[in-house]
């Protein structure tokens, strides 16, 4: 064999292995246990998702912990974000009266530019995991006092 024709070969051998370990993956064949906690293009409140901005993206993980009895302050995600509730149950809260309740286990996407809180009403710590997928450098949670609101974000608005 010349030398591309070696090289085809093998390129050709990595591009069907990834892919069958990537087809694995998605049916939960083999060694590997998979199974999708949550994927939408929706948030919890059943609106599209924004947009992503077209920056350097950053993705951030954070583990949070609402002790029990306590509320986390009114804030809002300008960065679109998902996590899974790890221990515990909590109520999450929208101005408006929209309520979702969560309990161990479940996974969700969080509303992005609205307004919202939540409430530990489990017993012991409530403990999430949460993935941030926003811009370099971009504020993933800002907290809001008073009346104030989220700003409107056209630019993330457009289809």
């Amino acid at each position: 064999m010349n030398t591309v024709t070696r090289r085809l070969f093998w390129i050709s051998l990595v591009v069907l292995g990834t892919v069958s370990m990537v087809s694995a993956h998605d049916e939960g064949e083999g060694d590997l246990k998979v199974t999708t906690l949550a994927k939408s293009s929706d948030a919890w409140d059943d609106k599209p998702l924004p947009h992503y901005p077209t920056g350097q993206p950053e993705i951030t993980v954070l583990k949070i912990i609402i002790p029990e009895g306590k509320k986390t302050p009114l804030h809002f995600h300008s960065v679109i974000n998902a996590a899974v509730l790890q221990k515990g149950e909590v109520d999450v809260h929208m101005p408006d009266g929209e309520m979702k309740k969560l309990k161990a286990g479940d996974a969700f996407i969080e509303v992005v530019d609205k307004a919202h809180w939540g409430v530990n009403v489990g017993k012991g710590d409530a403990e999430f995991l949460v993935f941030y997928a926003g811009e370099k450098g971009e504020q993933i949670t800002q907290i809001l006092h008073g009346d104030e609101q989220p700003p409107i974000n056209d630019a993330r608005e457009k289809p």
